[in-house]
């Protein structure tokens, strides 16, 4: 009919007297218009859709990866979104903002693997346990997972887990369980918690004062009156700080900041002790029991840098021992110092007994003895660090070996060594590249050699990221997509992921 009425038009419009062609085009030509019209409307509408589930999967992402809660969207960025968009745009395009679709978060699988000549990390899976949690419950879980994905213990080369009986138990523990699968598999103490236990170990004097100022916090701290009273002291007598900080054992990463504070208020706090006629006052009376204070929190300030230095991604068991050789080797130095009377290591017990009349010979004793504690400690819980970190130099740099070194290893993997450090392009790519980056290019002219390399370089251990996601007002969150979506390093494939759902503009 539209045909018609086109070739009526081009012929002048004299076919049909009367007008009546007239009158039908011009209907014809409005429906027209208006299914363009109808369409364009539509196009837009599903476009528009669309970006609001992208946008709404990205901000998720971002938030996810910010290791924030869920309800941030909402509660801030959306409102900061619109209130950006009102001021540098107009109203029409807050408008949208406000009304935009919101949608829950996806689920992904990651893994770790070899990707682009390097090493990608990525968590496996993340499952909450129910109920008891022996070695022979947590295997059955991670197998459960592989046998559902159709994953191999053969494809497993190395496992780092705390000490705990139900990795390590002889019979039924994680470790003998998963090596009844794969006998090859090789297990390791993870760096960070052998850390963390070689740090604990005091004397009893040191031990008593930590206690007592975790004593005298809980007073304060733990009775709702006693903060707000203790809080409007520290805001009259113009105190930096109002509150003291709260430690748990389980984060012992607070210890530090914990004393610290303390220390800082130490006037305030004896202040409301003695008003509060506790017997804990006296100890802020004493100039010995502050200097051990003093010591304690700079020492913890000082293990609190070495356990975030051991965190992170790409790191490996060369340069976490590295770490914790250099500070061991600091240790030293400081008891050195210290049986000299020389505390400028400690720098918040320098300060003080700079400014007070303390008598340096007894806290001496007491830093010297906790410090031999100390290094003993770390070489219980790392024994032959250094020897296991020397036969690990030809994986550090194969082109500074010594012939000393390369002779402990095995002939095969010497004349390997001898052609990779012969190599002018391998000895440029090793200071262009990441030390995985390079043995994995090894890896494909020297496969033994290279695959010996990658097995050092694999094992890492972090528990950082479910720390900052899991507080104490997200106590019940499942960690598990959560987890993943934080850490991962792969981004997500959206455009798979958009196309599996449907987009709609709610009203």
């Amino acid at each position: 009919m539209l045909h018609s009425v086109q070739q009526w038009f081009s012929n002048g419009g004299t076919r049909t007297p009367g007008g009546t062609w007239r009158y039908c085009m011009g209907y014809v030509t409005r429906k027209l218009s208006e299914f363009k019209s109808s369409q364009a409307t539509m196009r837009k509408v599903s476009t528009t859709s669309a970006k609001a589930l992208e946008a709404s999967y990205a901000v998720s992402l971002l938030v996810a990866k910010a290791k924030k809660p869920f309800t941030i969207a909402e509660d801030l960025l959306l409102p900061a979104a619109v209130v950006l968009a009102e001021t540098m745009l107009d109203k029409k395009i807050s408008g949208y903002i406000k009304n935009g679709n919101r949608y829950h978060g996806c689920e992904w699988t990651c893994v770790r693997y070899i990707y682009m000549d390097d090493i990608c990390e990525h968590i496996l899976f993340c499952k909450e346990m129910e109920g008891r949690t022996t070695g022979e419950d947590i295997f059955n879980v991670v197998n459960k997972f592989f046998t559902r994905n159709a994953i191999s213990w053969k494809s497993c080369s190395s496992v780092c887990t705390d000490a705990a009986a139900s990795m390590t138990g002889s019979a039924r523990g994680f470790i003998a369980r998963m090596r009844k699968e794969n006998p090859d598999i090789k297990w390791t103490h993870c760096v960070i918690h052998r850390e963390a236990l070689a740090s604990k170990k005091m004397s009893p004097v040191l031990h008593d004062v930590l206690n007592d100022s975790i004593k005298v916090i809980n007073f304060i701290r733990s009775r709702p009156l006693n903060a707000r009273l203790f809080r409007s002291l520290c805001e009259n007598t113009g105190a930096e700080h109002t509150e003291l900080l709260l430690h748990t054992e389980v984060r012992w990463l607070s210890r530090g900041r914990v004393l610290s504070r303390l220390f800082d208020l130490r006037a305030e706090v004896h202040t409301f002790l003695t008003e509060h006629g506790s017997p804990h006052a006296t100890m802020f009376e004493n100039t010995d029991w502050l200097a051990k204070l003093c010591y304690l929190a700079d020492i913890f300030r000082k293990l609190n840098e070495l356990n975030m230095s051991l965190q992170g991604k790409d790191t490996s068991i060369l340069n976490l021992y590295d770490k914790v050789g250099g500070f061991l080797k600091k240790a030293e130095m400081w008891k050195r110092a210290c049986d000299q009377e020389d505390f400028t290591c400690f720098p918040q017990l320098d300060v003080f007994l700079s400014n007070e009349d303390v008598g340096a010979a007894p806290v001496k004793l007491v830093i010297v003895g906790h410090l031999a504690n100390l290094i003993s400690g770390f070489h219980s819980y790392f024994p032959d660090m250094d020897e296991k970190s020397v036969q690990l130099d030809w994986v550090r740099n194969p082109f500074l070996l010594s012939e000393a070194n390369r002779s402990k290893l095995p002939l095969t993997h010497q004349e390997k060594l001898m052609e990779v450090a012969s190599d002018r392009g391998l000895q440029m790519k090793f200071g262009a590249s990441t030390l995985t980056q390079f043995w994995l290019c090894v890896r494909k002219e020297h496969p033994e050699l290279g695959q010996k390399a990658l097995e050092q370089l694999l094992p890492f251990a972090s528990f950082s990221a479910m720390m900052l996601i899991k507080t104490k007002q997200r106590n019940r969150l499942c960690l598990e997509k959560s987890l993943i979506t934080a850490v991962a390093s792969l981004p997500p494939r959206m455009t798979k992921i958009l196309s599996e759902v449907q987009a709609h503009i709610s009203h």
